[in-house]
């Protein structure tokens, strides 16, 4: 997949970004070999992912970016060409050959090399050389890609982590084929943890070559594996996506790949099949079932008028939908892509990570050759020299430092995908540890962003106000204004009185911006804001005028009704709080989190709406161009400040404050200023995602600790001569896969 973005920073006008599928890649350290050549171009960006094998390219066209690759010693191919799924097929296929070959080698080689080097009477003639000959494919076939990786890197000026591990097989494999062709020494042999082997068990390095080179693969091959369980859990949404649709034309079904499906396009939908595209329900009635997209945990009714998701799953009954985002438009796309370009982007982290790595391995190298050189002189032997040094080198392979961090984020974005929390990069992560206060925006936020009736105040207590409700939305059944639709909906799910049930009107009259007016039930009707009606002559008795004052106050919306020259009612129409917002409030606060109400409403109304969700704090009379001011000022008072927003006038804030949350029902120009969009229209998802955030943070920094701690304990072990080399290489393979299962836990976070 390539895409063209523009790049104004040097004035000069476009700048293309390409990604790349990255071939020969063996370690972290690869993927900073590669990043260290290609950005040290004029004007070249680029961030290499080697947990995914991709690579993001900024200022090169596609075929220079390409062959700049090429020239590091790796293979590339544009993304589009490649499917990472089967790539990563072979990989593992080829290291399970590699690990099986070496396994039915190593084993006899093991057991027959011990038992003739602890046991010099059993020796024959050329046994020596029979477990020479049985290293040699183990040696030079197996460990092939290790010796390849590094010659390319000598080729290059470079050196990474398989450069330690090549040396060190290739050390012990030559030092044992010299030992045996000048002759085996009198002197005592090897230490291997209970004793010490009898002179000339010098070839007993070739079962340290072998045995490295078995452990190594190992580690590698469930390496890999476990990857591929990761990547999948980060490719799920792009699981979800229907293969096929049942287009509508002139009547007749046509099943077609989803590739033929075009904006526009009537297509349906059956009990039990995948929704093909976002579109609007024009005919039928059915169940959605969202949660594997949006982590909704129940079905949600959909009906003509409702607007669906590609990737959801029709539950009980037939859908005709009108396509309006299909292909790469569609949100479930969105969403993947976004989660791909998250595990692109590195954290802060993980480029510290990456400079260590780079420096760490000559550094190795220059402990190994302290350490040989020390011992040698020191007068420990040739061989205890050798052994040291080799044990140096292969538990020195910093491989569990370079998973640390792109396994867990490549984990906890995938798992934040499924949950209805799509990460946008790895800075959510580091901005989620430190903030200390959430600002929430109040409309379409905490409110449903739907105006509903919430008081009806009656003049006289004489008037029924069922017969009031009954008039009024019989009235407002002919307009489709949000204000008509919620107090016809109030009135469909409160009336108590049959007989009053959808009265006729006729003469119905709209005035914009003021109300309606007709006959019902044979009364004159008329229903908008107090001007509307004054102007027709109907004045409003103390008790409304007292009622339109308090709603004014509220910030509410009043509606009055008159009949027959009388005004009989007020309603009061507000954007109700949703009824998860004062538990979700008290969640942020058990995690030691402040909240504040963002609003521009009145004092009253915004007072009042933060008492009930239970905020610490109401900032009221917010003019949207003020929300980033606000946020500004906060952070300036050493606060680090999350905001939680959806519409226009908080895209501004949201890409201010130290991390933006955006709610998925909000603008296109919100969810791009934010770090994490809440997919999932339950505000739950706000702590719910900072809690993901924090979890995967604290993966990656116990993956760093233990990472860092391994490789700070075991190098001055193994150089003080207390390791045995095969010791040292299932130790190294061992922590790097305990990195790996450590991040894949975050795939059963809730």
């Amino acid at each position: 997949m390539t895409s063209a973005v523009a790049d104004r920073s040097d004035g000069s006008g476009r700048r293309e970004t390409v990604q790349l599928q990255i071939g020969g890649m063996t370690c972290s350290a690869c993927a900073t070999q590669i990043e260290k050549k290609l950005s040290r171009m004029d004007g070249v960006r680029v961030s290499v992912n080697y947990t995914t094998e991709s690579a993001m390219v900024t200022g090169l066209t596609l075929p220079d970016a390409v062959a700049a690759v090429k020239r590091t010693g790796y293979s590339a191919a544009p993304l589009a060409d490649v499917d990472p799924a089967v790539q990563t097929a072979r990989r593992i296929t080829s290291l399970r050959r590699r690990l099986i070959v070496a396994v039915l080698l190593t084993l006899p080689l093991m057991d027959i090399g011990l038992v003739l080097a602890l046991a010099p009477q059993l020796r024959f003639p050329g046994w020596d050389w029979l477990l020479v000959l049985m290293a040699v494919p183990v040696v030079f076939w197996c460990a092939g890609p290790f010796h390849r990786a590094m010659w390319s890197n000598l080729r290059h000026g470079t050196t990474s982590m398989d450069t330690l591990v090549s040396l060190g097989v290739l050390a012990s494999f030559g030092w044992s084929t010299i030992s045996i062709a000048i002759g085996a020494s009198d002197h005592e042999g090897y230490w291997l943890g209970y004793g010490i082997t009898p002179a000339g068990a010098d070839t007993l390095y070739l079962d340290v070559a072998a045995g490295v080179t078995c452990f190594l693969l190992a580690g590698r091959y469930f390496e890999a594996r476990a990857t591929r369980s990761a990547r999948s859990v980060l490719t799920a949404l792009g699981q979800l996506a229907a293969t096929h649709a049942r287009v509508l034309r002139e009547g007749v079904e046509t099943v077609v790949p989803i590739s033929r499906l075009r904006r526009g396009d009537l297509f349906v939908t059956l009990a039990g099949e995948t929704v093909a595209a976002d579109g609007e329900v024009v005919e039928g009635a059915s169940s959605i079932d969202a949660s594997m997209m949006t982590g909704e945990p129940m079905p949600v009714e959909a009906a003509a008028g409702s607007r669906v998701l590609g990737g959801t799953v029709s539950l009980s009954g037939r859908l005709v939908v009108r396509a309006t985002a299909v292909g790469s438009a569609s949100q479930l796309s969105q969403m993947a892509t976004m989660a791909e370009q998250a595990q692109a982007r590195k954290a802060n982290v993980q480029r510290l990570v990456d400079k260590v790595v780079a420096v760490f391995v000559p550094v190795v190298l220059g402990v190994v050759v302290v350490t040989f050189g020390g011992w040698w002189l020191s007068g420990a032997g040739l061989r205890h020299a050798l052994s040291a040094a080799l044990s140096v080198l292969v538990i020195a392979c910093p491989c569990a430092l370079g998973l640390a961090t792109p396994t867990a984020l490549m984990v906890g974005v995938g798992r934040g995908g499924q949950l209805g929390i799509l990460i946008k990069g790895p800075d959510a992560l580091e901005a989620s540890g430190r903030i200390d206060t959430v600002v929430f925006d109040k409309t379409g936020t905490v409110t449903t962003g739907a105006m509903a009736v919430v008081s009806v105040t009656c003049g006289r207590s004489a008037v029924d106000p069922d017969r009031v409700l009954a008039l009024t939305a019989a009235l407002e059944r002919g307009s489709g204004h949000p204000v008509a639709r919620a107090i016809v909906a109030f009135a469909d799910a409160t009336a108590r009185a049959p007989e009053l049930d959808r009265l006729p009107c006729t003469d119905l009259e709209t005035v914009a911006g003021r109300g309606l007016r007709g006959v019902v039930d044979g009364h004159r009707v008329t229903a908008g804001n107090a001007a509307f009606l004054t102007d027709a002559g109907i004045g409003l008795p103390a008790t409304l005028a007292t009622a339109l004052d308090e709603a004014a106050a509220r910030g509410a919306t009043p509606v009055v009704t008159g009949v027959d020259d009388r005004a009989v009612a007020v309603l009061e129409l507000a954007d109700t709080l949703k009824p998860e917002g004062a538990e979700v409030m008290a969640e942020l606060h058990r995690m030691g989190l402040r909240t504040i109400l963002l609003t521009g409403d009145s004092r009253a109304a915004a007072e009042q709406a933060g008492r009930r969700l239970g905020c610490d704090d109401v900032l009221a009379e917010v003019i949207p161009t003020q929300k980033s001011a606000v946020i500004e000022d906060l952070r300036s008072r050493r606060h680090r400040v999350a905001m939680v927003g959806d519409g226009i006038n908080d895209a501004a804030a949201l890409a201010g404050a130290d991390l933006g949350l955006a709610m998925m029902t909000g603008t296109d120009i919100a969810m791009r200023s934010a770090d994490i969009i809440c997919v999932r229209a339950h505000l739950g998802v706000v702590p719910d995602a900072i809690r993901l955030a924090r979890k995967t943070l604290r993966t990656i920094r116990g993956n760093l600790v233990w990472a860092f701690a391994y490789n700070i304990a075991a190098i001055p072990i193994a150089a003080a001569g207390l390791l045995n080399p095969l010791i040292s290489g299932l130790a190294m393979s061992l922590s790097s896969l305990l990195v790996v299962t450590n991040s894949l836990r975050l795939r059963s976070f809730r």
